[in-house]
């Protein structure tokens, strides 16, 4: 920090690169998952650079490019709901993270990107997703963060160290130290941004978990009196099967031979399944392999090292040969309170929160600090708003609340640090902001989120109010006659793009698929 501060090196923090990617579903009047296809209206959702669609055909995702303009994601992602709304007709984008009435499995349409290979290949691993682990998992929705420093900072940072070796080495070893301390302190964010204390009963059908039935007669809305972030829980966007996988974050080395292998090792219930429908070219796809993971994307992780690999390689393939280029932070909950699901202020937390992470020590973490750390989140998104809640720290339980004023503390030099870089006070006037909600727990999004729901008589009625009143907020401020004509340029070209790649010759899918793997 000294050194940064000293040597002025603190402008080199004004081009920080960032990015969105947020999730929603697309519903009915009646808060039913959407059974329509994705509006042609939005583009191609193969080619389209910012609006696309993830696991379902109902499951929008609109992704920002990234900028090292730090207003400019939400601006841009706020444009994006402007355009997208109007295209919806009498749907509804789904305020929550938790969907709202689901039906069986096959009530969730997979996506369907299409008839050429590339298309192929992504609804064969959705369709091997659900058969792995259910379809109403798939319609979870979140925000993903994507970060990353400039190299200018990286050389700076590689000199004050006294480094040694290939300057991209040094960059990727920082990157997971950043990523080891992440996760030693991510309890912090669902505390503080959590905002799906509640589930309906439709999503959990035949599990019965330890929540307590709003009182309102329906027993359809099942909540935890001081839950966080359900998503996040063993209920939500989780995978047990994984937790034997052993994928640790020691090193890029280790972090991408885990992943390699798991790519490549049979497991015996998905060799049950079967890859296809039965034998020879014309059989219909299952999954794309029968081995423990069917792509390195199918590892859950609360965040992740990023490369775009350039010349179409996997992840960790790409990882391997160019190194760690961005970070991707999956942890916030869409804010239903707000009409796009992401406030200012976690961006701002964000910045300060990872560069804590990133400039302090971090060393490896053994297999047991691995089982605290998944502990210390599992209390806090189940019970974070528990009075006296305690958290493991080397084997001993001590008070979550002086723990987090403790964070708050080692961050605030950072956030000055950040206020200093761009001439502003926003970062430190969010912290303030943000810290009190330490020993204020019933102002915490999860918090209000729940009296919103007690008030409403549900999650659904609350969660298809919220909706509504977003979509009318969008609809009364239509984008510009210039912005709207830019975006529907986009889109007819995205829908152009497609037609051009499936005009090209395609060659066998099992080829393609084997040619994806190698």
């Amino acid at each position: 920090m000294a050194q940064v501060s000293a040597l002025g090196a603190s402008q080199l923090l004004k081009t920080i690169t960032r990015g969105f990617e947020k999730e929603c579903l697309r519903v009915d009047a009646q808060s039913h998952l959407a059974q329509s296809f994705h509006p042609q209206t939005l583009g191609s959702k193969l080619t389209h650079p910012w609006i696309t669609t993830d696991y379902s055909e109902a499951l929008l995702e609109f992704i920002t490019p990234p900028s090292q303009d730090r207003a400019f994601p939400l601006e841009f992602l706020r444009e994006l709901h402007r355009f997208a709304t109007p295209c919806l007709g009498a749907e509804v984008m789904w305020a929550g993270s938790m969907p709202g009435l689901v039906r069986d499995d096959a009530d969730i349409p997979l996506a369907d990107y299409g008839s050429s290979n590339s298309a192929k290949i992504k609804k064969v691993y959705r369709n091997g997703l659900g058969l792995r682990y259910g379809r109403h998992m798939q319609t979870i929705a979140g925000v993903h963060y994507n970060w990353s420093l400039p190299q200018a900072f990286w050389q700076q940072l590689y000199q004050w160290c006294n480094a040694t070796g290939e300057l991209q080495d040094f960059i990727s070893g920082r990157y997971f130290g950043l990523i080891r301390n992440f996760l030693r302190y991510s309890w912090l964010i669902p505390y503080l941004f959590g905002a799906s204390p509640a589930v309906s009963a439709s999503f959990l059908r035949d599990k019965k978990p330890v929540l307590e039935t709003l009182d309102n007669g329906l027993a359809d809305t099942l909540f935890g009196a001081h839950a966080t972030s359900l998503r996040m829980s063993d209920l939500g966007y989780q995978n047990r099967a994984q937790a034997a996988l052993n994928v640790n974050f020691n090193s890029l080395q280790e972090y991408t031979q885990a992943l390699d292998a798991a790519v490549h090792t049979p497991d015996p219930f998905y060799q049950e399944i079967g890859v296809q429908d039965g034998d020879g070219p014309g059989a219909a796809w299952k999954q794309l392999n029968a081995n423990i993971l069917q792509i390195e994307n199918e590892f859950y992780a609360g965040i992740r090292p990023k490369r775009i690999g350039k010349h179409g390689e996997r992840p960790a393939i790409a990882l391997q040969k160019y190194g760690v280029e961005y970070v991707e932070v999956r942890l916030f909950d869409l804010n239903p309170l707000i009409d796009i699901g992401i406030a200012p202020q976690q961006s701002q937390f964000a910045d300060v929160f990872l560069l804590m992470c990133l400039l302090r020590d971090s060393p490896p973490i053994s297999a047991r600090e691995q089982s605290e750390n998944s502990e210390n989140k599992r209390r806090v998104v189940t019970r974070g708003r528990q009075p006296n809640l305690q958290l493991l720290v080397h084997n001993t339980e001590q008070a979550m609340q002086p723990m987090a004023h403790t964070l708050f503390d080692d961050m605030q030099p950072f956030a000055e640090l950040l206020d200093a870089s761009y001439g502003c006070t926003d970062y430190t006037s969010t912290f303030k902001a943000l810290r009190t909600l330490i020993d204020q727990p019933d102002k915490t999004p999860s918090a209000v989120v729940l009296q919103g729901i007690r008030q409403h008589g549900g999650l659904i009625p609350y969660t298809l109010h919220l909706s509504q009143q977003h979509k009318d907020s969008l609809l009364g401020h239509p984008l510009d006659a210039a912005a709207q004509a830019q975006f529907s340029e986009v889109a007819k070209n995205s829908l152009a793009q497609q037609r051009d790649i499936e005009a090209q010759p395609q060659i066998a899918f099992e080829d393609y698929v084997a040619q994806y793997y190698r």
